[in-house]
């Protein structure tokens, strides 16, 4: 791709006047996992107001509701968006057919890799949990607790199932994660030192075509000229955006914040964003 420049913006109003459909990140975006960026619940509501059509596609392990759960415990306003995708949900989904069509065995012994003991991610699936990497029959990596556990924690967990080549899934293919002490190591990490070991992964979320499809049918199958994909990564938000054909807008207040050298990162990942924002506030 040929590098192109990129608009800075002060924040999303502009967006709301060039784009009727939005695309919304939220870890890095809305929040840090722990708290609401300052005027990101007041811009999404104003966004809605705005009569936009407004799509959160998350690469979160868990499935929607969970997701749309916390959006209101950090005070996000009922009804200020219209849909919530999550990768733990198109993967739900996928794993639901699976068993319909009887190509997942019920019982199947999973080794289940998440956050805070989180097991939304296999509920109502024919799957029996172990906690042996010697016993698994399937890896689902859906979180990571990167801040709790080092690789090596994981390595000696997944290691005994990388080697005896069981299939791996992971739902959440972000490399870096937000949490309360900084980043940390995140799901998509797992997912690379699964295959160090010997296992090969399957990734389900961002930058993969499936998510935005998926988001962007709820949509109602838009133009893709209305569409805007909103988010705090290069490689997964930016990079999906483009595949799906619709413009990008990179916010930097989430995993990017003080990076020196953007364009540098641009190149390296061969993914150039349309704009570029410091928080997603409505000005």
């Amino acid at each position: 791709m040929i590098a192109k420049p990129f608009e800075h913006l002060e924040g999303i109003g502009p967006l709301a006047e060039r784009y009727e459909v939005f695309l919304l990140d939220q870890f890095g975006v809305l929040h840090d996992g722990t708290s609401a960026y300052p005027g990101a619940v007041e811009a999404l509501s104003a966004l809605k107001r705005a009569g936009k059509t407004i799509v959160l596609v998350s690469n979160s392990g868990r499935r929607a509701k969970p997701n749309e759960y916390r959006l209101l415990k950090l005070g996000f306003e009922a009804g200020s968006w219209d849909h919530f995708v999550t990768s733990g949900e198109v993967a739900w989904q996928s794993f639901h057919e699976m068993a319909a069509s009887g190509s997942l065995r019920p019982n199947t012994r999973c080794l289940l890799i998440s956050r805070d003991d989180d097991r939304s991610a296999i509920e109502d699936l024919p799957l029996a949990l172990t906690r042996d990497g010697n016993d698994a029959e399937l890896v689902l990596i859906s979180a990571s607790e990167g801040d709790r556990y080092d690789l090596d924690y994981y390595r000696r967990l997944l290691g005994p199932a990388a080697a005896r080549q069981v299939p791996c899934f992971c739902t959440n293919p972000d490399k870096i994660m937000l949490t309360a002490v900084g980043p940390r190591f995140g799901a998509g990490r797992l997912a690379d030192l699964y295959e160090s070991l010997g296992g090969s992964v399957t990734r389900i979320g961002k930058p993969d075509r499936r998510i935005f499809d998926t988001a962007l049918a709820l949509a109602g199958n838009p133009d893709r000229g209305t569409v805007v994909c909103v988010g705090d990564s290069v490689e997964h938000d930016i990079a999906g955006g483009l595949g799906a054909g619709v413009a990008t807008a990179l916010v930097l207040s989430g995993i990017l914040a003080g990076t020196p050298d953007l364009v540098g990162l641009f190149d390296s990942l061969d993914a150039y964003p349309d704009y570029t924002t410091d928080l997603f506030r409505f000005c």
